[in-house]
């Protein structure tokens, strides 16, 4: 390091901690919380004054690195603590992320399953592949790497097969606060029954536009030849 160069509030384990523990946090980490997890540090580690004040220069420094250093995020006070954020040039880049993330949406066999699984649960892979008709495996797996799914435990069965239920991602995914929450049998059926109206009423429509665009045709081809006609 140059002469000239600032000098740090902390030492360098302490900026390379603050910067460890801000970026693995999926939560805004305050200046308190910070203080926290610095008091595991040994005495001899741990400066006698790592005031919040300390911790915001320390913070400033580590950001001034980043300007240095061209980087492509900052740490950012976000609802009174720290985060990791990336700079709004980035944006577009990170719209396209985003988009492209949604394209991995459930498959109808996955939605298929996980509704089994919602109305049903605690239920077993062979319970679920009775009502399905078909092999869970692949599904199941998918469900629980997407943190919908879950083991809940045993069935008092022979051969003791695992249950399966739904996880609090689960109700964050489609904006439930509790299972009672999902729409009853009844419900979907009139929903469907709803859906499968309008459905018809757009062909019909469609349909009823299409006849009167022919028959048009047809007048205009009439008078036309009655001209020719004369």
């Amino acid at each position: 390091m140059s002469s000239d160069a600032p000098t740090p509030p902390v030492s360098r384990q302490i900026l390379d901690i603050l910067e460890a523990l801000i970026f693995a946090s999926d939560e805004p980490l305050s200046p308190r919380q910070l203080q926290d997890l610095l008091d595991y540090l040994g005495e001899a580690e741990r400066p006698k004054s790592l005031t919040q004040d300390v911790i915001q220069n320390a913070i400033e420094f580590l950001n001034r690195e980043y300007d240095a250093q061209g980087r492509s995020f900052r740490i950012h006070r976000i609802a009174g603590g720290f985060q990791f954020s990336t700079k709004p040039e980035f944006g577009i880049w990170l719209g396209r992320l985003v988009r492209e993330r949604s394209k991995r949406k459930l498959s109808v066999s996955a939605l298929e399953s996980l509704a089994v699984i919602a109305y049903k649960q605690p239920v077993t892979k062979p319970e679920l592949e009775a009502i399905r008709g078909v092999n869970a495996d692949y599904v199941l797996r998918t469900l629980m790497e997407r943190n919908l799914v879950t083991i809940v435990g045993r069935a008092a069965t022979p051969g003791r097969p695992l249950l399966y239920g739904t996880t609090r991602e689960f109700l964050k995914h489609f904006g439930l606060n509790d299972l009672s929450d999902l729409p009853k049998p009844r419900e979907i059926d009139e929903l469907m029954a709803e859906a499968e109206y309008e459905v018809e009423k757009r062909m019909l429509k469609e349909l009823e536009e299409k006849r009167e665009a022919e028959e048009g045709k047809d007048d205009d081809g009439d008078l036309q030849l009655v001209s020719g006609e004369e």
